[in-house]
């Protein structure tokens, strides 16, 4: 079983969806993990709260401590870095998966029929906030024994998905971490990006009820199923031979031997979208 016993991890956007996942899984892995995002009530369409999830991962063996912090603040998050400071001296892992999606990414119109804003809440907040966030990271990873720095990224970044400015995050998002790479590796901080296939988050499955767009659901992952793979990748020797790189869930998988949380397989990226 994957071991982060003494571990420190932050992971952002983690009240609810992947972020959840990563959190309850390096949780579960035995590490102390930062639940940051901006939800701290229970909202009527969408559950989940980064008290919530903070629970989850103490349930599951590790220690959960919320944060609510706007990844968008940049005063909040240079706190949310001093408070792990202050407590831990040092961090070990950090999950970037803030990200904000407008209403319009599943609209199928053009990005030219949307609204500009669509470009600041997916790159301002997706690829910005990563940014910033391992800004502050990475001194505190100094400290740390081969830390790592994972971007939650996207197949995305390599065909078309969803959105103009969704694709563009999201292969910006994977030269971050080919470039960080670049720089951290004399640090020994392994930094990857991870690729989630279709995952059954609480707003996917929301959507699907709602009669959202038509996707086949048959190999889809859950949640944890990328959490999986980045505590699997965190508590790995020899992370820092794929360091620079974006690696599927499902290859990973593979190389790990993990499996969701239904001992299924499941099927990796999406190979195309809906018309």
């Amino acid at each position: 079983m994957t071991s982060l016993s003494g571990s420190v991890a932050v992971v952002t956007g983690a009240s609810r969806g992947i972020g959840r996942g990563c959190a309850v899984e390096l949780g579960r892995a035995g590490a102390t993990v930062y639940v940051t995002g901006r939800t701290v009530e229970p909202r009527n369409h969408m559950p989940g709260t980064v008290g919530t999830t903070a629970s989850e991962v103490t349930e599951a063996g590790g220690h959960g401590i919320a944060i609510a912090c706007d990844h968008r603040d940049d005063a909040a998050v240079a706190a949310l870095f001093e408070r792990v400071r202050a407590d831990q001296g040092r961090l070990d892992v950090l999950v970037n998966n803030a990200f904000k999606i407008p209403p319009e990414l599943t609209s199928r119109r053009p990005f030219h029929e949307n609204p500009i804003s669509n470009w600041d809440d997916m790159i301002g907040v997706g690829t910005r906030s990563a940014y910033v966030a391992s800004w502050h990271a990475v001194p505190l990873m100094a400290s740390s024994a081969g830390a790592t720095l994972i971007n939650i990224s996207s197949s995305g970044a390599q065909e078309y998905a969803w959105h103009v400015a969704y694709g563009v995050g999201k292969a910006a998002l994977d030269r971050m971490t080919a470039d960080f790479a670049h720089e951290l590796r004399s640090r020994s901080i392994t930094v990857a990006s991870l690729w989630p296939g279709l995952v059954r988050t609480e707003r996917n499955e929301g959507a699907a009820k709602a009669g959202g767009p038509a996707l086949d659901w048959s190999g889809a992952e859950s949640l944890y199923f990328t959490g999986r793979a980045a505590a699997a990748l965190a508590a790995d020797p020899q992370r820092l031979e794929r360091t620079g790189r974006a690696w599927t869930s499902r290859a990973l998988a593979e190389a790990y031997g993990f499996r969701d949380v239904d001992g299924s397989l499941p099927n990796g990226p999406l190979s195309h979208r809906p018309e």
